[in-house]
């Protein structure tokens, strides 16, 4: 795979308290990721950025909210978001700027 493109796939750690449930419970991380990210792409990004082995990646995208501005309705984009599983031992720590 491209390198230059692997470095597009990751967006943004999805932090919050599902997330951080998540991780202490499956040791999974969420992701959010390009819209056009498949999931061998969001694989290779991650070992490749993090230096991490992945056991498996699960991915769902996310439909945008209905939002109003005045009395005009507007909508959120959709997005993608990724599940990713770590190998046991393995752990990405985001305080730290990498993987511990």
């Amino acid at each position: 795979m491209n390198q230059e493109r692997l470095m597009q796939v990751l967006l943004a750690p999805q932090i919050s308290e599902k997330a951080t449930w998540v991780a202490d419970k499956n040791e999974q991380v969420i992701f959010r990721v390009a819209s056009d990210a498949t999931k061998p792409e969001v694989k290779a990004a991650v070992e490749l950025l993090f230096k991490v082995e992945v056991e498996s990646v699960q991915i769902s995208n996310v439909k945008g909210k209905q939002k109003r501005f005045g009395r005009f309705m507007g909508r959120r984009k959709d997005w993608k978001k990724a599940y990713v599983c770590l190998k046991s031992g393995q752990e990405i720590n985001f305080v730290e700027g990498g993987a511990a």
